[in-house]
């Protein structure tokens, strides 16, 4: 009996602590987050990268199945370190940036495997087709930044066939691979109830601002403050400066004498 209590009692923590678990919004930071590609070309492999990503991953750390990503991704943000190269997959024989600027995420369900990794399900909408793809995801971190904040890490890998998105140049036999390897590493600020960049620093210092008092009633009404006497000030007596002793009389010597009766005897 005392062990099925006891399991009871743990059962009811571990439900009651799931309970009060929050998801976190995470807005992406767009300079710190990166959609890296790279397919074959030729005999070798290009790379590149999409560096505008915009979007919020909701992150439940207590029920990850929960959690929930939705990006957007600009087309016209390529990067492959060959603007030549850059300018031509943009043009309408591949990606058509003029007619499709976007490319968007939304997931449709995360299926975890551990605490840190799993698999994510959601829907690719590239070149004007919406595909669903499967990633693999894995959470790299969550801790504060230097600034009072906290933030996310991500990573996620996934690999789609261009055809598949009406993307057809060079996909059969070409020099142009057709299947594309997908890796997304992604940044997320945490955000507060308010929508805005959360900072514990600001909110310490918002809950200490706030003290209530207790309001006096009829009942009780609050106290009349009594006059507090002040004590008349006491000026101190002035200093009388004592009178300089008068200089002794210097008594003339016997040569001083002498001196003096000579000087009058001149002058008289």
């Amino acid at each position: 009996m005392k062990q099925i209590a006891l399991a009871t009692l743990v059962t009811a923590i571990a439900f009651s602590a799931g309970a009060r678990a929050e998801a976190e919004t995470f807005s992406i930071d767009n300079s710190h987050s990166f959609a890296n590609w790279e397919l074959r070309h030729v005999v070798a492999r290009t790379s590149g990268t999409f560096h505008d990503i915009k979007g919020k991953v909701v992150l439940d750390t207590a029920n990850l199945a929960k959690s929930s990503v939705d990006t957007t991704i600009s087309i016209y943000s390529l990067n492959s370190s060959h603007i030549r190269r850059d300018v031509h997959v943009l043009t309408d024989e591949f990606l058509d940036a003029r007619n499709y600027p976007d490319m968007k995420f939304a997931s449709t369900g995360v299926s975890p495997v551990t605490a840190e990794r799993g698999l994510m399900t959601g829907n690719l909408t590239l070149h004007g087709v919406t595909k669903p793809v499967t990633l693999e995801y894995q959470i790299l971190g969550i801790g504060p930044d230097p600034w009072g904040g906290m933030r996310a890490g991500f990573k996620a890998t996934t690999h789609i066939n261009r055809s598949d998105f009406g993307i057809t140049k060079y996909a059969v036999n070409g020099p142009v691979g057709n299947e594309v390897d997908i890796t997304l590493l992604i940044e997320g600020i945490k955000l507060g109830e308010d929508g805005q960049p959360f900072n514990a620093k600001k909110a310490a210092e918002e809950k200490a601002k706030v003290i209530s008092y207790p309001m006096p009633t009829a009942a009780h009404p609050a106290p009349v403050a009594q006059p507090v006497p002040v004590a008349p000030v006491v000026q101190p007596a002035p200093v009388v400066q004592p009178a300089p002793a008068p200089a002794p009389e210097k008594k003339e010597s016997v040569e001083d004498q002498l001196k003096s009766k000579l000087l009058k005897g001149l002058f008289n």
